[in-house]
């Protein structure tokens, strides 16, 4: 919660210690949040911009310097309020987050051996790449024929300044139903995608930049790794034959945070663990 609202906050717990009226709940707007790690000058947490429609959770870390206290009671079951620096918070709600993708082809080397990825193939499915990205312009296609990286940014939405909540994971699976009948169409090639989101510290800045000569994708090489490392164990595990191989391989906040059917049993599906970057343990 702001720091704006602690005067707020400390008034209406005294009312109702002293004379039983009043409600701290009606105070401001709170954030639901779990401490995960206490580091040396910050806090790592679990942040849920959005557990009405969907269960999307978030790695945070809170700088220290920024808390200006944590007040609960627990007479009343009031749980702990961490109240935070108003100018933190309102870029908490207001900066861009992403979501990645990294999307490679199955048996290149095979292909390579046997000849079959001539030039006017690797043409064919760069011009229908071409097409499936200019459909979806809120998200960057970087590709390497044969591997692609997508991004996409999205925001946690903020009522006091008008900005919508704009978080749609599932758009992801079905733009890589597509690149993968694509590389079946061209290349005879099948594909397996692996996807990550979390914060992103090139906020305000378009999807890409590219200048004359250099392409940069706005984003630091963490949520890449996170990629890598789940590709890694992915490989890994379906190698010790723990799981058989899959189309798609999620991190696990991004999986849980999806609408899927009431009927799917999600908490059915294989799973593995990895060596998550950023993400503290419970």
């Amino acid at each position: 919660m702001s720091e704006i609202y602690m005067q707020e906050f400390s008034n209406a717990l005294i009312n109702i210690l002293e004379s039983n009226q009043g409600n701290p709940y009606e105070v401001g707007y709170a954030g639901y949040v779990i401490a995960r790690r206490i580091n040396e000058n910050s806090i790592d947490m679990s942040w849920y911009p959005n557990h009405f429609t969907r269960f999307h959770e978030v790695s945070i870390i809170v700088p220290k310097r920024k808390i200006k206290a944590c007040v609960g009671c627990r007479h009343y079951d009031v749980k702990p309020y961490i109240f935070v620096e108003k100018e933190w918070l309102e870029q908490l709600y207001t900066q861009e987050y992403s979501v990645f993708a990294l999307i490679d082809a199955i048996g290149v080397k095979n292909a390579i051996r046997n000849n079959l990825l001539t030039k006017e193939k690797l043409l064919e499915l760069r011009d229908k790449l071409d097409v499936l990205a200019e459909e979806h312009e809120d998200i960057s296609f970087i590709s390497f024929a044969d591997s692609l990286l997508l991004k996409s940014n999205w925001l946690a939405g903020y009522f006091h300044k008008g900005i919508k909540y704009s978080y749609e994971p599932e758009v992801f699976l079905w733009i890589i139903k597509k690149i993968q009948e694509i590389y079946r169409q061209t290349l005879g090639l099948e594909i397996y995608a692996v996807l990550t989101q979390g914060s992103n510290q090139y906020y305000g800045e378009p999807l890409t930049h590219i200048s004359k000569n250099h392409i940069c994708l706005n984003s630091l090489g963490v949520p890449f790794a996170e990629l890598m490392a789940i590709e890694r164990s992915a490989k890994e595990a379906v190698r010790n034959e723990i799981h058989p191989p899959a189309e798609v391989y999620m991190e696990e906040q991004y999986y849980h945070s999806l609408n899927l059917t009431f009927e799917f049993k999600e908490n059915m599906e294989s799973k593995n663990r990895y060596e998550a970057i950023m993400k503290a343990n419970d």
